[in-house]
């Protein structure tokens, strides 16, 4: 695919451009770890250490999306991620909704999600594989069927052509068996590396068996390449991997509610318990903020080692080998 012409783009970093003349595997990132993840400086250390990662293992560039005065960035300058980290305000956190108008409206701050870091990806041409800890929005917790509070994650997995490696599966937070039967309803292959049971984030297993297990990276670039043989089929893939040496076995703990929530814990009231809803309340803002209550912090010790740090760069050293599949310039076998 061609750069739109109308889009104000930069490929910031040299090796971006560089990468991407000579068809070499590039890696995306998503950057609302860094505005909406943790806290500075230890965000800015970890999105250096997830592109290291990228790079150490197996040579490919990492370009980490976000929207910069109204231009979409194609990969972030070491100068660009300490002020993206420390000193932007207000700085937007944009998927699919929002995206295009944060961009006409010269926006000087926007984090890119799940969903617009696909966007991104498409847009830059030639990349097919995107980095995350884990997929943070899906189907919430807490009615889901009846308030239809369901991420556009989701929604972009099933219509843009880009893997996402999800090193920690889904949030435990999320209600991870609507979020699977929605990925399937919605044509999206859900591949889990190596083991029979779907991650849950932290843990090693959510209870659940993986829809798809593949053992080879050469097996998911295949399966990448085959949808495009296939009339274009619409949508991506999501492979879900984990790291036993950093996760638990249990299962997820339960959500306790919010402060002031006496009724009984693991029902999922979470950020919806009194009916607030998309933006209202979004579920990745409310996880922080609550995370060293759940399960005397079992989640806040997750999120450090699997998702975004960890678990990034988890993701990352699979990512590459993908990654080099998807550009390698004879047919795979």
């Amino acid at each position: 695919m061609t750069t739109p012409p109308n889009v104000p783009m930069k490929f910031a970093p040299p090796e971006v451009l560089e990468a991407k003349a000579d068809n070499l595997p590039i890696v995306a990132l998503e950057s609302t770890i860094i505005t909406h993840g943790m806290p500075f400086p230890q965000n800015v250390e970890t999105a250096r250490l997830v592109e290291a990662t990228v790079r150490e293992n197996g040579g490919a560039v990492p370009a980490t999306m976000a929207v910069i005065d109204g231009t979409l960035h194609i990969g972030l300058t070491g100068a660009e991620l300490d002020s993206l980290g420390g000193q932007a305000k207000n700085v937007a956190k944009l998927s699919r909704a929002d995206f295009a108008a944060c961009i006409a409206a010269g926006g000087t701050g926007g984090a890119t999600t799940v969903a617009a870091t696909m966007i991104a990806a498409r847009l830059a041409g030639g990349i097919e594989v995107f980095a995350t800890g884990g997929i943070g929005g899906g189907v919430h917790r807490g009615g889901a069927e009846s308030s239809f509070d369901i991420s556009a994650d989701l929604s972009e997995l099933a219509q843009t052509a880009v893997t996402v490696v999800a090193a920690g599966g889904a949030k435990a937070i999320l209600d991870i068996p609507k979020t699977l039967e929605v990925l399937e309803t919605s044509g999206v292959p859900v591949i889990t590396f190596g083991q029979d049971d779907f991650p849950a984030f932290w843990s090693q297993s959510s209870g659940l068996p993986s829809p798809l297990r593949m053992d080879e990276p050469l097996e998911i670039a295949k399966t990448h390449r085959m949808r495009a043989a296939m009339g274009g089929l619409p949508g991506g893939a999501a492979h879900c991997e984990s790291d036993p040496p950093r996760r638990s076995r249990n299962p997820p703990p339960r959500d306790p509610g919010p402060p002031g929530d006496r009724r009984r814990p693991g029902r999922g009231r979470g950020a919806g318990h009194r009916g607030e809803t998309g933006h209202a309340l979004p579920a990745g803002p409310y996880f922080p903020r609550h995370r060293r209550r759940i399960a005397q912090g079992q989640y806040r010790a997750g999120e450090e080692q699997c998702g975004p740090g960890g678990a990034n760069c988890g993701a990352t050293d699979r990512n590459v080998l993908i990654s080099r599949n998807f550009h390698t310039s004879s047919p795979l076998p």
